[in-house]
Protein backbone atom coordinates (compact mmCIF):
# COMPACT_ATOMS: atom_id res chain seq x y z
CA UNK A 1 0.00 0.00 0.00
CA UNK A 2 1.40 3.47 -0.90
CA UNK A 3 1.80 6.07 1.72
CA UNK A 4 -0.65 9.08 1.41
CA UNK A 5 1.39 12.11 -0.67
CA UNK A 6 2.36 14.97 1.58
CA UNK A 7 1.51 18.35 0.64
CA UNK A 8 5.36 19.36 -0.52
CA UNK A 9 5.32 15.89 -3.13
CA UNK A 10 2.06 17.63 -4.48
CA UNK A 11 3.67 20.91 -4.73
CA UNK A 12 7.20 19.32 -6.32
CA UNK A 13 4.71 17.13 -8.89
CA UNK A 14 2.76 20.57 -9.62
CA UNK A 15 5.78 22.68 -10.33
CA UNK A 16 7.74 19.94 -11.76
CA UNK A 17 5.12 19.37 -14.38
CA UNK A 18 4.18 22.99 -14.68
CA UNK A 19 7.60 24.29 -15.06
CA UNK A 20 8.53 21.42 -17.75
CA UNK A 21 5.64 22.23 -19.51
CA UNK A 22 6.02 25.96 -19.57
CA UNK A 23 9.42 24.96 -21.03
CA UNK A 24 8.29 22.45 -23.75
CA UNK A 25 6.09 24.96 -25.09
CA UNK A 26 8.57 27.95 -25.14
CA UNK A 27 10.81 26.07 -26.96
CA UNK A 28 8.78 24.88 -29.55
CA UNK A 29 7.68 28.22 -30.41
CA UNK A 30 11.20 28.80 -31.19
CA UNK A 31 12.11 26.42 -32.50
CA UNK A 32 9.63 26.20 -35.21
CA UNK A 33 10.23 29.54 -36.35
CA UNK A 34 12.99 31.19 -38.24
CA UNK A 35 15.90 31.80 -36.07
CA UNK A 36 16.28 34.78 -36.85
CA UNK A 37 13.37 35.57 -34.94
CA UNK A 38 14.61 34.82 -31.89
CA UNK A 39 18.03 36.19 -32.88
CA UNK A 40 16.92 39.69 -33.52
CA UNK A 41 15.15 39.38 -30.20
CA UNK A 42 18.46 38.36 -28.48
CA UNK A 43 20.29 40.72 -30.61
CA UNK A 44 18.02 43.69 -28.61
CA UNK A 45 19.54 43.04 -25.31
CA UNK A 46 22.73 44.28 -26.23
CA UNK A 47 24.89 41.60 -24.82
CA UNK A 48 26.29 39.70 -27.34
CA UNK A 49 27.59 40.00 -30.77
CA UNK A 50 24.63 38.99 -33.71
CA UNK A 51 26.66 35.57 -34.74
CA UNK A 52 26.37 35.11 -30.97
CA UNK A 53 22.70 35.65 -31.05
CA UNK A 54 22.33 33.34 -34.10
CA UNK A 55 23.84 30.31 -32.50
CA UNK A 56 22.02 31.03 -29.13
CA UNK A 57 18.80 31.52 -31.41
CA UNK A 58 19.52 27.99 -32.52
CA UNK A 59 20.14 26.35 -29.59
CA UNK A 60 18.68 27.96 -26.88
CA UNK A 61 15.19 26.27 -27.94
CA UNK A 62 16.41 23.02 -27.73
CA UNK A 63 17.86 22.88 -24.64
CA UNK A 64 14.34 23.94 -23.68
CA UNK A 65 13.00 21.28 -25.07
CA UNK A 66 14.78 18.56 -23.80
CA UNK A 67 15.31 20.00 -20.08
CA UNK A 68 11.25 20.78 -20.24
CA UNK A 69 11.10 17.40 -21.70
CA UNK A 70 12.98 15.80 -18.74
CA UNK A 71 12.01 17.54 -15.58
CA UNK A 72 7.87 16.77 -16.60
CA UNK A 73 9.04 13.05 -17.23
CA UNK A 74 11.41 13.11 -14.02
CA UNK A 75 14.55 11.95 -15.72
CA UNK A 76 17.48 13.44 -14.19
CA UNK A 77 15.18 15.46 -11.89
CA UNK A 78 16.74 17.37 -9.80
CA UNK A 79 19.68 18.25 -12.94
CA UNK A 80 16.79 19.58 -15.07
CA UNK A 81 15.29 21.66 -12.47
CA UNK A 82 18.00 23.30 -11.75
CA UNK A 83 19.46 23.92 -15.14
CA UNK A 84 16.50 25.37 -15.58
CA UNK A 85 16.08 27.13 -12.65
CA UNK A 86 19.88 28.43 -13.88
CA UNK A 87 18.59 29.09 -17.02
CA UNK A 88 15.93 31.43 -15.53
CA UNK A 89 18.40 33.06 -13.74
CA UNK A 90 20.67 34.14 -16.74
CA UNK A 91 16.84 35.97 -18.43
CA UNK A 92 16.37 37.14 -15.13
CA UNK A 93 19.92 38.95 -15.39
CA UNK A 94 18.97 39.72 -19.21
CA UNK A 95 15.60 41.60 -18.49
CA UNK A 96 16.93 43.26 -15.95
CA UNK A 97 19.86 44.99 -17.37
CA UNK A 98 17.72 45.86 -20.33
CA UNK A 99 15.47 47.35 -17.27
CA UNK A 100 18.38 49.71 -15.76
CA UNK A 101 19.58 50.73 -19.86
CA UNK A 102 16.09 51.60 -20.69
CA UNK A 103 16.74 49.19 -23.96
CA UNK A 104 14.37 49.25 -26.22
CA UNK A 105 12.80 45.78 -26.20
CA UNK A 106 10.06 45.05 -28.24
CA UNK A 107 10.02 41.70 -27.48
CA UNK A 108 11.22 39.57 -24.62
CA UNK A 109 12.03 36.32 -26.98
CA UNK A 110 10.22 33.95 -24.31
CA UNK A 111 7.82 32.83 -25.99
CA UNK A 112 9.12 33.58 -29.42
CA UNK A 113 8.41 36.75 -31.40
CA UNK A 114 4.36 36.85 -31.70
CA UNK A 115 3.85 37.16 -27.58
CA UNK A 116 5.53 39.68 -25.66
CA UNK A 117 4.43 41.38 -22.89
CA UNK A 118 6.10 44.42 -20.77
CA UNK A 119 10.12 43.82 -18.98
CA UNK A 120 8.82 44.05 -15.68
CA UNK A 121 5.90 41.48 -16.28
CA UNK A 122 8.27 39.33 -17.64
CA UNK A 123 10.64 39.74 -14.95
CA UNK A 124 7.60 39.27 -11.98
CA UNK A 125 6.39 35.92 -14.40
CA UNK A 126 10.44 34.23 -14.52
CA UNK A 127 10.12 35.18 -10.66
CA UNK A 128 7.88 32.99 -10.48
CA UNK A 129 9.01 30.33 -12.14
CA UNK A 130 12.09 30.40 -10.47
CA UNK A 131 9.85 29.21 -7.22
CA UNK A 132 8.72 26.56 -9.02
CA UNK A 133 12.21 25.77 -10.60
CA UNK A 134 13.43 25.83 -6.61
CA UNK A 135 10.12 23.26 -5.77
CA UNK A 136 10.94 20.99 -8.32
CA UNK A 137 14.26 20.52 -7.39
CA UNK A 138 13.46 20.36 -3.65
CA UNK A 139 10.39 17.88 -3.69
CA UNK A 140 9.80 16.75 -7.63
CA UNK A 141 11.40 12.83 -7.14
CA UNK A 142 8.00 11.62 -6.54
CA UNK A 143 6.38 9.79 -9.46
CA UNK A 144 9.37 10.21 -11.81
CA UNK A 145 11.12 7.85 -13.63
CA UNK A 146 14.18 8.52 -11.28
CA UNK A 147 12.20 7.31 -8.57
CA UNK A 148 10.97 4.30 -10.26
CA UNK A 149 14.54 3.49 -11.02
CA UNK A 150 16.18 3.94 -7.73
CA UNK A 151 13.02 1.54 -6.10
CA UNK A 152 14.17 -0.98 -8.75
CA UNK A 153 17.68 -0.41 -7.80
CA UNK A 154 16.69 -0.88 -3.84
CA UNK A 155 14.34 -4.21 -4.24
CA UNK A 156 15.51 -6.34 -7.48
CA UNK A 157 13.11 -9.05 -7.96
CA UNK A 158 14.50 -12.18 -9.28
CA UNK A 159 14.21 -12.94 -12.64
CA UNK A 160 13.08 -16.26 -14.01
CA UNK A 161 14.07 -17.35 -17.60
CA UNK A 162 11.86 -19.23 -20.09
CA UNK A 163 11.16 -22.57 -19.18
CA UNK A 164 12.58 -22.33 -15.43
CA UNK A 165 10.03 -22.97 -12.97
CA UNK A 166 9.52 -20.30 -10.34
CA UNK A 167 10.48 -21.23 -6.87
Amino acid sequence: MNPKPELKDILGITARLALGGVFIYAGWLKAVAPAEEFAYAIETYKVVPAGLAMLAAMTVPWIEIYLGLFLAAGVFTRYSAFGLGAMLLGFEGLLLQAMIRRLPVTSCGCFGAAKSSSLGYEFTQNLALVILAALAWKYGGKCSIDSFIESMAKNPEPRTGAGEPEK
